[in-house]
């Protein structure tokens, strides 16, 4: 879908997580069932990567990301929350969008282009509005890949 990272449609949710432990869990799980990966291995990274600081970068967006062993390209995975949840973000507000990132263990600058895609991607002021009102997942979705398509050219 990207030149940058894989982001599929299944990889795109609305859950109703009401804590970060459930969201992180959440977004493991989504990893691991659509991308068929190891959902215990991909929660120890994510865990361990926001032991080191909130991935909640503030404006109600938390991207939570890791690197992972075995993976060949980076792949990405949305959530949409029911309701907002604490995340310890940046600016101390709770979170209700999450995009969380995998790449291949030794994908440095790779992986820092793909968090900066996202990262611009998701401070858009219009973007995240559409994101909060679109009506299902599959609006979800059309609406990332047709965003970052555009600005992948």
């Amino acid at each position: 879908m990207s030149s940058l990272f894989t982001l599929l449609p299944d990889a795109v949710a609305i859950d109703s997580a009401d804590s970060k432990n459930a969201i992180l869990d959440r977004l493991s799980g989504l990893f691991a069932e659509v991308y068929q990966l190891d959902r215990k291995a991909v929660l120890a990274r994510i865990v361990e990567r926001e032991q080191l600081g909130s991935t909640g970068f503030g404006r109600s967006i938390a991207i939570p990301h890791a690197r992972l062993p075995g993976l060949s390209r980076p792949v990405a995975a949305f959530i949409r929350l029911a309701a907002p949840v604490e995340f310890d973000a940046a600016d101390n507000m709770p979170i209700d969008l999450v995009f969380g990132l995998l790449s291949p263990e030794g994908a440095g600058a790779t992986h820092l282009h793909a968090l900066a895609a996202i990262s611009r991607l998701m401070r858009d002021d219009r973007m995240h509005a559409a994101l909060l009102a679109a009506p299902g997942q599959e609006a979800l979705f059309s609406l990332l890949s047709n965003s970052i398509d555009r600005d992948a050219a």
